[in-house]
């Protein structure tokens, strides 16, 4: 079975921390950063590596602040021995 890697890239000038993509994310992988952008908003952050690339908070971010790429990792298959 193949398991996929997921890598966001977030624009956190741009993010005005609506925490949207926060809540669609599955994997619980975004929260909202202690700091504030130039612009005065507190904005997400990645802080865990459990993404699976699925894309939710790309789609219902409202400023498409968030780039998402997927890389799925092919798992060998366990050899079958004819004994």
């Amino acid at each position: 079975m193949a398991k996929a890697i997921g890598e966001i890239l977030i624009n956190i000038e741009r993010c005005k921390g609506c925490e949207l993509c926060i809540l669609a994310c599955p994997e619980s992988t975004l929260a909202l950063s202690k700091t504030i952008n130039h612009k005065g908003y507190q904005y997400v952050v990645k802080v865990n590596d459990n993404c699976t690339g699925c894309g939710n908070c790309a789609i219902i971010c409202p400023d498409a602040v968030i780039t998402v790429y997927r890389k799925i990792l092919k798992v060998p298959k366990p050899e079958m021995s004819n004994s």
